[in-house]
């Protein structure tokens, strides 16, 4: 029921309120398993991509959105029926969990959003990507449709607390998807790699972002 009242109901404001430019949407199946490779700019991108895409997209999301008290509350009540699963990021299994429940998504026929870069990026490039999005590929035997998110670091800026959309429209990106069966006969670990170096390379040219060519790192202002 609240999935319902937010799909209905509240997504359609939300679209009046960010009013997001969408390209490229046709790419994104209606149905069965497909996941979502987005490069990361603003806590915003988890609430714009599902607000785009006309079916459930399912995030990880950190597990202190779900626990706080007041607005956080209102968030957390927020994600989780938008579809986001809580993760505890602070703990050393949390990246295996958050796979294996990415995986149970898939395997459910489900769309998941990942980013590959891990965390957002503060200076506005775009980082290497982890081969956590390429195992979920070619475990789960799904394609990739990569995606480009512009403009939403404006609306909530790293470190901000409330988000201002009025200011400034963002926009949405969806190029082909990228078949996982190009990279399945390669041996496992040049498979991932190969495959999500090729995601990056799509979510580049659809961004349009300097490329840094190394990982990015969490500062505290990510963590927060």
């Amino acid at each position: 029921m609240l999935y319902w009242f937010m799909y209905r109901v509240v997504r359609p404001l939300l679209r009046i309120v960010f009013r997001p430019v969408v390209v490229g949407l046709e790419n994104v199946p209606e149905d069965g398993a497909v996941i979502l490779a987005s490069n990361h700019l603003s806590f915003v991108d988890s609430v714009l991509i599902p607000l785009v895409v006309p079916r459930r997209v399912t995030f990880i999301a950190k597990a202190e959105y779900f626990e706080g008290k007041g607005a956080a509350r209102v968030l957390g009540a927020f994600l989780d029926a938008m579809g986001h699963i809580p993760v505890p990021r602070t703990e050393q299994r949390a990246a295996v969990a958050a796979l294996d429940i990415a995986l149970g998504v898939l395997n459910d026929g489900n769309a998941f959003a990942i980013y590959p870069e891990g965390t957002r990026s503060e200076d506005g490039r775009l980082y290497r990507g982890h081969t956590g999005v390429g195992w979920l590929a070619l475990n789960a035997k799904v394609s990739v449709v990569p995606v480009a998110v512009k403009g939403t670091e404006k609306i909530m800026p790293v470190g901000s607390k409330i988000p201002i959309p009025r200011l400034h429209r963002p926009g949405v990106k969806f190029g082909k998807p990228i078949d996982y069966t190009a990279f399945a006969d390669l041996p496992p670990a040049k498979g991932r790699r190969a495959m999500v170096d090729e995601i990056m390379k799509e979510i580049r040219t659809l961004s349009r972002q300097e490329y840094a060519g190394v990982y990015n790192e969490r500062s505290k202002q990510t963590q927060a």
